[in-house]
């Protein structure tokens, strides 16, 4: 495959292509799904290839993708992607004239522990068959899934500047959810969350420890159906790592994605309320908000030695100490906003137009462990695990609904209340963080479905953070 990149880029050294790369990708997945107790579902994928070409002719970019190796087809993609440059060309206003960048030659392969491409289907099925039984087993719950995801990539990417890259990844997303009712109403109780891939293999099913866990998500369901609600119209929110990372991803992640700054986004995936000239001055949050881009940590999903253009891994503080101070770019962005390029062009597969996308997004540890935080909260309410969530498409206004949250006064947490609801304008919200728990409470939480592009595409990636809290919040538009 690698012979392949390299014969494709030696074509493209044609007179009026000032740029090229070509991207080459071979997917493994493998799906299996529990419902009710009863294997539902179960899909295996070997070798899904693609491969991208993308050409820079004219001052515009050109592109064209296929899952064929054959040489007919890779030069027929060859003149697509020349062609597409040349007609696009006539009605771009301004001609990109693209900076270089050093080339990078490198290879990274990750090694799981337990390899779920190599383990027989008997055994994956037996082990999450049981869990899947043992969420069944209560009458009042009526509908209960687990699900595990296997996700395995080769990839190559070269371009004209002399990059040559290769690596391997090993993703894996599980989670397990039960739904219990009392004839008049449903609560839902998922473990571990909604943003629960991480890198590896199996293991990673195995570290989530399913089988201690069920009988608490179980009890808790029930629990939740006659727990109160919040009545309060403002409280205090410590907010967990499975639902914060939710909430940087939504009002801080796509925020930045500077491509939504230049109109690139806005019939789909929506733009954003952030303008060139708030860069460096803008007060996104409190002095204790400190959140970056970080390609370089291979713990998280969103981990790379180069972007899908040719930059290598970067960290890069997109706010410190409350202000705006970058964004996350592409090469040809970061040259319109008078910045350097930030590693975060991505493509999910290689026949896919990379696009500014988030890697690893994270908050910067503050200090202190979670019951240090609890203790120091008078009267507020924990909350963790994502219901439902919506967000206007400038990133501004929103509304987040927990499965569950805990109440605490004095310092102690006396109950449950059930589906705690907040709401929320972007920097008013982020300037109301008082306290970022420390490093020990620190962690990544993925997920495989970050959608953005026409057509669509699904990234993986990560967020790293530890609890926080935000000060009066508020939390009922009824009271």
């Amino acid at each position: 495959m690698k012979q392949i990149v390299c014969d494709i880029i030696k074509k493209l050294d044609l007179p009026g292509v000032t740029f090229s790369d070509v991207r080459l990708t071979s997917t493994d997945s493998q799906a299996i799904n529990f419902e009710k107790g009863v294997l539902k579902h179960i899909s295996t994928s070997y070798n899904s290839l693609a491969i991208g070409i993308r050409v820079l002719v004219n001052g515009n970019w050109g592109f064209a993708g296929t899952d064929s190796l054959k040489e007919e087809v890779v030069n027929r993609m060859i003149k697509s992607a020349i062609d597409n440059a040349r007609a696009g060309s006539i009605f771009r206003r301004h001609k990109l004239d693209l900076q270089p960048a050093k080339p990078t030659i490198g290879s990274y392969h990750f090694k799981p522990v337990e390899d779920p491409f190599l383990m027989s289907d008997e055994e994956k099925l037996e082990y999450l068959g049981k869990i899947a039984k043992e969420l069944t087993l209560n009458e009042k719950i009526i509908y209960s899934y687990i699900y595990s995801i296997f996700y395995r990539q080769y990839k190559v990417y070269a371009n004209s500047e002399g990059t040559f890259v290769d690596t391997t990844v090993y993703d894996t997303n599980s989670a397990m959810e039960v739904m219990a009712s009392d004839g008049e109403q449903v609560m839902s109780r998922n473990y571990p969350g909604h943003m629960a891939a991480r890198r590896g293999g199996f293991e990673v099913v195995r570290n989530y420890d399913f089988p201690s866990n069920t009988g608490t998500i179980i009890k808790e369901a029930i629990d939740l159906l006659t727990a109160p609600e919040i009545t309060e119209e403002r409280a205090d929110l410590i907010i967990k790592g499975g639902h914060l990372a939710l909430q940087i991803h939504e009002s801080v992640g796509h925020a930045t994605e500077a491509d939504r700054i230049l109109g690139m986004e806005i019939s789909y995936a929506g733009k954003t309320f952030i303008k060139p000239e708030m860069l460096g001055k803008y007060r996104y949050g409190s002095e204790l908000v400190n959140i970056y881009s970080d390609s370089t940590d291979p713990r998280g999903i969103g981990f790379h030695p180069v972007d899908d253009e040719g930059i290598p891994g970067k960290r890069v503080d997109i706010i410190r100490n409350g202000i705006l101070v970058n964004q996350q770019t592409s090469r040809e962005v970061a040259h319109e906003l008078g910045l350097e390029p930030s590693s975060n062009m991505k493509g999910s597969f290689a026949n896919e137009f990379p696009l500014v996308r988030m890697t690893n997004f994270c908050l910067e540890p503050g200090e202190g462990t979670l019951n240090d935080l609890i203790k120091d909260t008078e009267h507020g309410y924990l909350i963790d695990f994502t219901k439902t969530w919506s967000i206007d498409d400038n990133r501004n206004n929103f509304q987040f609904t927990t499965e569950i949250g805990w109440k605490i006064r004095e310092g102690k947490i006396v109950g449950i209340v059930k589906e705690p609801t907040y709401y929320g304008i972007t920097a008013e919200f982020w300037n109301s963080c008082d306290r970022v728990c420390g490093e020990e409470e620190w962690d990544y939480f993925s997920t495989f479905n970050c959608g953005k592009g026409e057509p669509g595409q699904a990234m993986h990636l990560s967020h790293g953070l530890s609890p926080a809290r935000f000060k009066n919040v508020i939390v009922n538009v009824k009271a």
